[in-house]
């Protein structure tokens, strides 16, 4: 499928950047809201599927370990399906609580991340029906000195 930029008035558009802001608000239940009742949020570099209300764990996991995450949006495409979006970005923060993963947990470091993402989602009926983030794990770890 070709991509192509997403034009301003998009309501795919507004639907993803308003999940970004609400995620930045570190509003777990605003942000689940945001998915269709069957939805999911899959991080890849946790290995990690969350549905329903867990969906909204993952703010807190971050907002917990880096009370001062920004998003820095890149670029934004849809396909020419227009209910496919991928977005590339940085998460970036400090690191200044625990960080939880399923295979355990990194207390605070005190470091600064800039960690490239790619954000692929599928939207149905004006929610999210799935969320694919691909973000650098090893670069993660690597700047708060796990590696």
């Amino acid at each position: 499928m070709k991509a192509s930029i997403i034009n301003s008035n998009s309501e795919n558009e507004k639907l993803i950047r308003k999940l970004y802001a609400v995620a930045e608000s570190q509003d777990a239940k605003a942000f689940t809201a945001l998915f269709a009742e069957d939805g999911y949020f899959w991080d890849i570099s946790a290995g990690t599927k969350y549905f329903g209300e867990d969906i909204g764990k993952t703010v807190d996991v971050y907002a917990a370990a880096f009370p001062d995450m920004h998003r820095e949006l890149y670029e934004l495409y849809v396909l020419d399906d227009e209910n496919t979006v991928a977005v590339e970005l940085s998460l970036n923060g400090t690191h200044k609580g625990p960080l939880q993963f399923s295979s355990g947990t990194i207390q605070a470091t005190g470091k600064k991340i800039e960690v490239p993402c790619c954000d692929v989602f599928k939207i149905e009926n004006g929610k999210i029906k799935s969320f694919h983030c691909y973000s650098a794990g090893t670069i993660l770890l690597g700047q708060l000195g796990i590696f």
